[in-house]
């Protein structure tokens, strides 16, 4: 299927999933099969099915969701680049606050994300 929408449409698309709670939804729909997907220095985890994993390990500790704050976003449409930052606010299984604040930085390729960094504290 060829994609006719700028990376910034699919970015606002993304963050509408996100801010819906359809995170893994999300996955499905804007990540390729071939997705690294990395946190600062880590090792990155490769492949949507493995990524996809590891996120619904991330959601099995979340109670709630409260909120997503997106705070800052630029996009180089030539590149296939965008950078984002924004935080979010959880309930865990422990019923203790969480908020979180990181960056991203996504490649994309025809409309999907083939590699995304993590960068947090």
């Amino acid at each position: 299927m060829a994609q006719t929408a700028t990376i910034s449409e699919r970015v606002a698309q993304l963050q509408g999933f996100i801010n819906e709670g359809k995170i893994i939804e999300a996955m499905n729909e804007f990540y390729a099969p071939e997705i690294s997907m990395r946190e600062n220095n880590e090792e990155p985890t490769v492949g949507l099915e493995a990524n996809i994993a590891r996120e619904k390990e991330f959601l099995s500790v979340v109670k709630e969701w409260k909120w997503t704050k997106w705070t800052a976003t630029a996009v180089n449409e030539d590149e296939g680049v965008a950078i984002i930052e924004y935080a979010f606010e959880f309930v865990n299984t422990d019923d203790q606050t969480v908020v979180y604040e990181q960056a991203t930085v996504q490649r994309w390729v025809d409309g999907k994300i083939v590699a995304e960094r993590f960068y947090h504290g």
